[in-house]
């Protein structure tokens, strides 16, 4: 069975509302449309991703090549993990989950997206806590990071609600405009503290080598 050569197809995070996985064929190229069609409005930039430029069959093939060379390139010194996010079968976005030197640091990032008409349903939160609770519950990940511009207020209002603190500022060329990111860290003691959604992950005890555990 595919699990028994790349266990993290056996890895599936369930939240209330959500179902976190590795996506089948169908399911990958059902969200790369969905991105095509659009993860914010033509006149934003929240991502460093130009989700807006180009045909939406461009905007797709992002989503194919960061899927399969996230599976390609997996060590255990430098993995990328890129969870589909379903509710009831049903595609709404990626969420990933990055570490380098993991068994020592034990630091990871998170980045995400989600398909313009899942917004503003809550989904981002929960997907993120799912992705959290993977990382600190099971991976026993000491912190997590992110970074997220200054005007990307939908993303800052993730963090903040689920305890990420301000950690300092970086600068990215987006375009031919230089603009300030706000680095934000969630410790494992903060996060035990916050009020969240209940998290069960099914196929950890078959990926822990792989994550270098």
């Amino acid at each position: 069975m595919l699990t028994d050569l790349w266990p993290q197809y056996g890895l599936t995070i369930f939240t209330p509302r959500l179902e976190l996985r590795l996506p089948r064929e169908e399911e990958l190229a059902a969200l790369a449309d969905l991105a095509g069609k659009g993860v914010h409005r033509p006149d934003e930039r929240p991502f460093l991703t130009p989700w807006t430029d180009g045909a939406p069959e461009d905007r797709a093939r992002i989503v194919l090549r960061e899927h399969w060379s996230g599976l390609a390139d997996w060590n255990v010194a430098d993995w990328r993990l890129g969870l589909g996010v379903f509710r009831e079968g049903r595609p709404l976005g990626v969420v990933t989950l990055r570490a380098r030197d993991f068994a020592v640091v034990r630091e990871v990032t998170t980045s995400s997206w989600l398909g313009l008409e899942h917004q503003g349903k809550g989904y981002g939160t929960e997907a993120r806590a799912g992705l959290l609770g993977l990382a600190f519950d099971h991976l026993d990940a000491r912190a997590a990071r992110t970074e997220v511009f200054q005007d990307n207020h939908a993303s800052q209002g993730v963090s903040r609600k689920l305890g990420y603190e301000h950690d300092g500022v970086s600068v990215d060329a987006r375009g031919d405009e230089a603009v300030v990111s706000d680095r934000l860290r969630l410790t494992k003691q903060r996060w035990s503290e916050q009020n969240r959604p209940p998290v069960r992950v099914d196929g950890m005890a078959a990926c822990r080598p792989v994550f270098g555990l």
